[in-house]
This record gives C-alpha cells, sequence and structure tokens, in this order.
C-alpha cells in the first residue's frame, strides 16, 4: 500500500487465516496520516485496531475518520469494519489490576481482547496492598476462565492470585513503581521467579501481547469444549 509515493505498510490480511487473529497498528513513532492509511486497508478484511495512540494522534485520526472509536485510557483505536472479529463462545476473560496507576495497560489488555471476540470482566484496584479487596473479588473471578493479572511495583499479584484460583494465569508487569522498580523490572523478574507454578509472563508493559496470549488460549479452549 502507497501513499504518496511512499512504502507505508505491506498488510498481512492472511494473518487470520494463519493465527486466528489479525494483524494489530503499533500506533507509536508513526504518523497519524499513516495509522488511518493502515487501518483504512485493514478495515476492508477485517477488524481494524491501533495501539499506543496518543491523544495527539488520536485528534488527527478522529478529523480524518469520525467513525473510529478512541479508548484513551487503553490508547487504543478501534476502526469501523463490517468484519467482526469472530466471537469465541463461552470463554470469559478477567483483566485484574492492582492499582489505578496499572489501568493503561489494563485496559489496553481488555479492549484489545474484547475487540478480538472475546467476553472480557474488569477487576481493578484489588492489589496485595490492601488484600482483603483481592478476596472480596474471588467469587466474581471465579467465572474467569482465564485470567490476566496487571501490576507494578513488585508485581506480587499474580502470584498470590495463582494460589488462589485455578484459571490459566498470564502475569503482566508494568513499569510502575519507585526507585529500584527500575521501571517494571522488579515486577517482571518478581513474575518471573514466582513461587506459584505455571504462570506465563509477558513483557513490561506489554497488554496487547497478555491478549492476544489469552485469545490464543481461549480458541483452544472453545474448541475442546465444542469436542473439535
Amino acid at each position: 500500500m502507497a501513499q504518496g509515493g511512499l512504502q507505508v505498510a505491506l498488510v498481512d490480511h492472511e494473518r487470520t487465516a494463519r493465527t486466528g487473529f489479525p494483524e494489530v497498528v503499533l500506533g507509536q513513532w508513526k504518523r497519524p496520516e499513516d495509522i488511518v492509511a493502515i487501518l483504512r486497508e485493514m478495515a476492508t478484511r477485517g477488524p481494524a485496531v491501533a495501539t499506543r495512540v496518543n491523544a495527539e494522534q488520536a485528534a488527527h485520526i478522529a478529523q480524518a475518520w469520525p467513525a473510529c472509536t478512541y479508548h484513551e485510557v487503553a490508547r487504543v483505536v478501534v476502526a469501523p469494519s463490517s468484519f467482526a472479529a469472530p466471537t469465541i463462545d463461552g470463554v470469559v476473560v478477567a483483566v485484574v489490576a492492582a492499582g489505578t496507576s496499572d489501568l493503561p495497560v489494563a485496559e489496553e489488555a481488555a479492549v484489545v481482547a474484547a475487540a478480538m471476540g472475546l467476553s472480557v470482566i474488569r477487576c481493578f484496584d484489588v492489589g496485595v496492598a490492601g488484600i482483603s479487596r483481592l478476596f472480596a473479588a474471588l467469587p466474581q473471578l471465579a467465572q474467569a476462565d482465564i485470567i490476566i493479572a496487571v501490576a507494578g511495583m513488585e508485581g506480587a499479584l499474580p502470584s498470590v492470585l495463582a494460589g488462589l484460583v485455578a484459571a490459566p494465569m498470564i502475569a503482566l508487569p508494568t513499569s510502575v513503581g519507585y526507585g529500584v522498580g527500575a521501571e517494571g523490572l522488579a515486577a517482571l523478574t518478581g513474575m518471573l521467579s514466582s513461587c506459584a507454578p505455571g504462570l506465563t509472563v509477558v513483557n513490561i508493559d506489554n497488554g496487547f501481547g497478555a491478549a492476544l496470549a489469552a485469545g490464543r488460549m481461549a480458541r483452544m479452549l472453545a474448541a475442546a469444549r465444542a469436542g473439535k
């Protein structure tokens, strides 16, 4: 796809057939007009989503294509398309965030997961510093088939939660923290060295990656339940 003689992107329209999920645009570092051009091309064949879109980019996108939806906290743009993502029936993904400061990353995971056809429940501000709030949320989390646990600081939430529920757990570290938090390295290393067995850990602030990991699990689970 060319714009003004400049090669902007080669959209991978076959990715859904190969992996079950479409390509997603990383908006950070891109010109807003390029984001619009790529989204328009993607929307001709399937869902069109851009992540890491800042407010300035979003304002340009809204002017160029008013039908797009900008999720401000998540920094995600969802473009209109007549090709909705296939719904993954009967599988519930819970996005659990330790604190309010983790919400941009948690919302990125939740919005992308929903755009990919997943049923999402949110459970926010239940970090271990106020662990009674986490205990109170356990009945709701028991409904989830897959959990994305989002935390910064020392990253303790996934370890605690993995000892309380049976659902597969995706640990998502954020760059929230003071001093030796080292922009998320403390949370990442804490999750990687967790004493709770079976955690899957994605990169720092990678809500998109966590959502797609949950989506792959969800597709396999739905197929198993359907006997396929």
